[in-house]
């Protein structure tokens, strides 16, 4: 039984404002009614970008046209090669109005919780109160090459954490005895804090350590998945993680990799690239769990650490392309998102490549899946 109606009040003629037109009453009202799940809650969007391939103005144009299509979130990737995420989304706070925004994802290696608990109030003065926060254990493959030794990612996660929501509620932090960040007096004087309402903070988890400890002490996930057997698996470990702590609200963010087009041998041929990456880094339990075959992964892994595109992307298979990416006409996106939504995901995120050609993809996105 569906136990909330965001627009349940519309149906009553006295309640509604003089001169509302009751073709829109019947509109919210059926837009409430299909988007809510069985428990009540709200299947909300969102969008990444890379602020690589494309430049800030892109990016920034690219969220003004989610927005205008009702999309509910724009994350923004964090790689030291890339321009910074940080100058992206303040230029995205400015030039939007009701997209919520944050990097997807910072570290706590590369970013200390001092500094990212001040920019992330910055962001939130300047979006006023549309920040959100993204972090995770970091790349364990990128960091040695910035000469860091990523050692305790999951404990180093848990206390940058606890730091940023002590900061950001405006607390002084003494000594506490924390093994990577045992602040001493530290607090944040010269930002507007967001009060009480604080700031949500998602946690970018795949393993069942980190899964568990998004569950504990964050407001949300990301997940890198797009397939419902991999929620699965993950939602059970944050769902225990939940109770545990007597969590009742919890956001499963399901960060997929999409591509859509009204033509599905283009959408399919987009994701091909993404998915064989995505193949070729996945441990073999997940290769076993989407019944992939072993060989060909193998083939395709090899195939790019010689940066050999053309035969990976040869190897990659209908079946590789369904289990790590979500690639087809609006018709295929649309049920493979509503698959989603019953595994239990509440924030289905449209993550690279999006499809053939972005705006195409964003402008398709809007019409027919959000």
């Amino acid at each position: 039984m569906i136990k909330h109606f965001c627009s349940y009040t519309l149906y009553f003629p006295k309640k509604c404002p003089p001169g509302t037109d009751k073709k829109i009453i019947t509109y919210l009202n059926l837009r409430s009614i299909l988007f809510h799940e069985v428990n009540g809650t709200l299947t909300t969007y969102g969008i990444e970008f890379v602020p690589g391939a494309v430049n800030v103005k892109q990016v920034v144009n690219f969220c003004k046209l989610a927005e205008s299509k009702d999309i509910d979130y724009a994350w923004i990737t964090n790689h030291y090669n890339n321009r910074h995420c940080y100058p992206t989304l303040a230029m995205i706070a400015a030039n939007t109005t009701t997209l919520k925004m944050g990097p997807g994802i910072m570290n706590a290696f590369t970013d200390t919780p001092a500094a990212m608990a001040s920019f992330v109030c910055t962001l939130n003065e300047i979006s006023d109160g549309r920040a959100v926060l993204g972090i995770g254990p970091g790349d364990l493959s990128t960091l040695p090459k910035l000469a860091i030794n990523p050692v305790k990612p999951v404990a180093r996660l848990n206390e940058a954490v606890t730091q940023i929501r002590r900061l950001v509620a405006g607390e002084e932090v003494k000594k506490s005895g924390m093994e990577f960040f045992d602040y001493n007096g530290a607090k944040l004087t010269g930002v507007t804090l967001p009060g009480k309402k604080g700031i949500p903070i998602y946690i970018g988890a795949q393993g069942p350590k980190v899964l568990e400890l998004a569950g504990t002490i964050g407001d949300g996930a990301l997940i890198n998945a797009s397939n419902p057997k991999d929620f699965a698996v993950a939602i059970p470990i944050i769902k225990a993680a939940c109770d545990k702590v007597g969590k009742k609200s919890f956001d499963v963010g399901a960060y997929t990799a999409m591509s859509i087009d009204m033509n599905e041998k283009k959408a399919r041929n987009a994701a091909k690239i993404v998915a064989a990456f995505i193949a070729a880094g996945s441990p073999p339990e997940l290769i076993q769990r989407h019944g992939l075959d072993a060989n060909k992964v193998a083939t395709i892994k090899a195939a790019l650490a010689k940066f050999d595109f053309k035969t990976a992307g040869e190897n990659v298979d209908d079946k590789i392309i369904d289990a790590f990416t979500i690639a087809g006409t609006p018709d295929t996106v649309k049920q493979k998102c509503e698959d989603l939504a019953k595994a239990g995901v509440t924030q289905i995120i449209f993550g690279s490549p999006l499809g053939p050609d972005m705006t195409t993809s964003i402008r398709l996105l809007g019409k027919y899946i959000v």
